[in-house]
This record gives structure tokens, sequence and C-alpha cells, in this order.
């Protein structure tokens, strides 16, 4: 059993579920204190110690019927073969079977005798195998005509599986069978390979509903992409939340191992062949430039106002995940004045501190939006936090309410910073329309994106990478 949970936890890992060492000698241990007796109980038993996200539990409770359910069931539902046979005339007849086997010569392949013999977890092993091939031929309807189930049978090996039986009942013929019990034995071979034909109509049946279910999980994938954060259910929501924070672990893995190598500087070829002089042209000691990438910073703006607070609740959800990231992240908040949030983001968990930064406790979230406002304070109070090595991200629709737009406080900021890049969850055709700024603003940003759903998020951190 040990090994198939360790083979369940390399399935758990393909599918995108994180399951660490520790937590795979943890499930080893609630699976002995559980034992095997009650299903549900055990399910709960690694549940508890593997999975540690709610978005993963629909994923857990899926694979776990698949593989501790589905091919199971289909080894041990197809029948037994044994028909009206009482239990010890079945265990007679299958001990009477293996000597049969044991004698002949050559012996019957692996399939033959997992299937006469009822080796339920060969023949499981054997419909994982398949399943897990990737040569399955995929179904369109639940009828399976006779020609799938021939390449079934091919792709199980029983090609020869006809010519094994008919040898069996010549071995029982040589053995002096009573006629009864010769005929009791044909009965039983005939109704072993029915049954392996259903087993693979039902293996057949088990591919497509999980090519069904997996089609239906990259729409589900395709349409949480796409859907704008504006108008996202509560569930989708927290779905997103998982989706971010992922995003937000991928990049931070990237730019961890990237600074991690140029901690020690790059390669320095001349110096390194230079110095090999002394070894007869042998690189020895490997050179590297002093010239080390220090960690970039980054200061965000974003605006919290009605109109755009589910988008800036994913934003603020992103940089909260990379701040031990950067050398400095600087966070603030606005909607006609201006609040910084990057020690509320240091001190509190990510979702306290989300609510408390948008919810109205640091800016007063009710006004009417004022950019222009907000800029200036920023100027007055903050520039000089700006380097050439910070990164300034703004977040907002750039509505400005016909205030003042102050658009020379970003002229300001742009001559300063490494790069100011700006995120609008508007749709671009709207930008400069009304009493958008958006086009004013856009003069004095080096990249300008809309920003309203996870795939243009997922842009975004193509351009931090990039930086």
């Amino acid at each position: 059993m040990e090994g198939r949970i360790v083979e369940f936890i390399g399935l758990l890992r393909r599918n995108g579920i994180r399951v660490s060492t520790a937590e795979t000698i943890d499930a080893l241990r609630a699976a002995n204190l559980s034992g095997l007796g009650d299903r549900d109980t055990f399910r709960s038993a690694l549940r508890a110690s593997m999975v540690k996200r709610n978005a993963d539990l629909g994923m857990y409770d899926e694979l776990f019927d698949v593989y501790f359910s589905g091919l199971g069931d289909l080894a041990q539902t197809a029948g037994d073969g044994a028909g009206a046979m009482t239990a010890a005339d079945s265990a007679e007849m299958l001990e009477r079977l293996r000597e049969l086997l044991d004698g002949l010569d050559p012996d019957v392949s692996e399939l033959a005798r997992a299937l006469l013999e009822q080796d339920h977890g060969a023949l499981e092993m054997l419909l994982r195998e398949m399943l897990e091939s990737g040569d399955m031929p995929h179904m369109k309807t639940n009828y399976v005509p006779p020609n799938m189930t021939r390449e079934l049978m091919e792709m199980a090996g029983a090609s020869a599986l006809e010519g094994e039986l008919d040898r069996v009942r010549e071995a029982a013929d040589a053995a002096g069978y009573a006629d009864e019990d010769a005929e009791r034995l044909g009965e039983y071979l005939d109704q072993r390979a029915k049954d392996l034909a259903e087993m693979l109509k039902g293996l057949l049946k088990l591919e497509r509903e999980q090519a069904d279910r997996k089609e239906e999980r990259e729409k589900d994938r395709e349409r949480l992409l796409e859907k704008s954060f504006y108008y996202l259910s509560p569930t989708e929501i927290k779905k997103m939340r998982d989706a971010v924070a992922a995003l937000a672990r991928k990049l931070k893995n990237v730019m961890a191992i990237r600074y991690k190598r140029n901690k020690r500087g790059r390669l320095d070829v001349k110096r390194t062949l230079r110095h090999s002089m002394e070894f007869g042209g042998v690189p020895f000691r490997i050179r590297y430039d002093d010239r080390r990438k220090e960690r970039p910073q980054v200061i965000i703006l974003c605006d919290v106002s009605d109109s755009v607070r589910n988008v800036s609740r994913f934003m603020l959800q992103f940089v909260h995940s990379l701040q031990d990231l950067y050398s400095r992240v600087r966070s603030y908040v606005f909607v006609a004045d201006l609040g910084e949030v990057t020690q509320l983001f240091k001190d509190n968990d990510i979702q306290t501190a989300i609510n408390n930064a948008i919810n109205g406790d640091v800016v007063n979230v009710y006004a009417h939006s004022d950019f222009g406002r907000a800029f200036g304070q920023f100027h007055r109070d903050h520039l000089d936090v700006v380097d050439s090595r910070t990164t300034v991200i703004v977040l907002g629709d750039a509505r400005n309410n016909y205030n003042a737009p102050n658009d020379w406080v970003l002229r300001d900021v742009q001559e300063r910073a490494k790069q100011v890049i700006w995120l609008n969850p508007e749709n671009s055709s709207t930008w400069g329309f009304g009493d958008s700024e958006m086009r004013l603003y856009a003069k004095h940003c080096d990249v300008v994106e809309e920003c309203r759903n996870l795939r243009q998020l997922y842009k975004v951190v193509d351009i931090l990478l990039a930086a």
C-alpha cells in the first residue's frame, strides 16, 4: 500500500497539487493509523496530510476516486466467473486451475494468469498502465464499437488469449477432468474472456470521463483567464486568489534564481583564460566579474476607488506576495488622498492587509477619484524614495472627474525612476474619452497596458521579468 500511496502522490503533483517529502511521510503514517477498512476515513486521512489549499480539494477528490476506486472497481465488478458455485467449490476450482497453469509449458501470459486466477491487483495495474499510456482511443459517445474493443484487447496484450484458454482446456482433458468439471471449467474460461472485454470497455468509459473533466477544467481555466476582474463571482474570486498567488510564486522563483546567479557575478571568460595559463591552459579556477546586479525596487500606486476595487484587490495581493523578493517595496493606495500601506502589509496577513487597504481604513474610499491630487501628495511627500533602481507601477483607470491631472508629477517620477508602468483595468478603446486622462498620463510612462483579467496580468509578469 505504501507504494500505491507514493504513486498517488506523484499523480497529485502532476496535476498541480504540491506535496512535500514531509507531507508524504505524514500521509503514510496517517494511512497506517486510519487503515483501509473505511474508505471515507482513508480518503480524509490522506487529504488532511497533503492538501493545503481549498482550491485543491475538488481536484484531490476527483483523483482519489479515479486512482483508488475507478480502476479497482473495474477489476472486481466484472464478475468472478464462478457463476452459481459455492465459495468452497470456487476456491477448489481456482486451486486446480492454478495447478494446470503451473504445469503448462510454455507458461501463459501474465494477463491470462491474472485474469484466470482473479488477481485483481495485477489487473488493476494493467488497467492503470493502459490509462496512463496516453494511447487510449477517445470515445465521443457511450457506445463502444467492436473495432475499438479489438484495439483495446491488442493494447492489453490479449491477442493470444483465445489460444491460451484452449491450451488450458487441453491440459484439463489431459489431466482426466470429469465431464462435469471440464464443463464447469469451460464456462469459467468463457466468462473470464467476457469479463476482460467488459473491463476494457469500462476502462474506455473511464478514460472518456477523465478526458471530459480535463477538457472542462481547461475551459474553466480559459474562461477565468479571460474574465474581467470586474465581473467575478464569489467562487471565482476564491479561484482567482489562488491563481494570482501561483503567478506571484512563479515570478518569485524565476527572479530568485536570477538573483542567486547574479550574486556571484557573471563568468569572466578573459580573466578565466588568462589565469589558466599557469596550468597549461586548463581553467582550474573559474573567474567571475565583480559587477553584481542589485535587487530592484518597486513602488506601487494603487487606485482603490469603487470602480476598480476588484482589480485593486488582486494587484495588491500580487505585490504583497513579492515583498521579500525586492530590496524595497513601497505600496500606496489612493482615491483622492494618498496613503501608504507598506507597514500594513508587513504587519498583517495578506487578506487582512488588503481588506484594510481597500475598505477605508487608510484613505476615504467614498471620495470622488482625483488622480491629480493624489499624485501631488506623492510628489510632495514621497518623491525622494524613487531612484534609478525603482520600478513605479500605477494601477488605475485614470478617470479624474475633470480635476487638474497634474501629469507633470509623472514626468518628474519618470526622470528619476528606472521605469514607470501604468496598468489600466479599462478597455483601451475608452482611454481619453470623457473624464479619462489616460492619454495624457501615458506620455510619461514607459509601459502602458490593459490589466483587467488574469491573462493580462500574466503579460505584466513577463514585463517585470524582462526588467
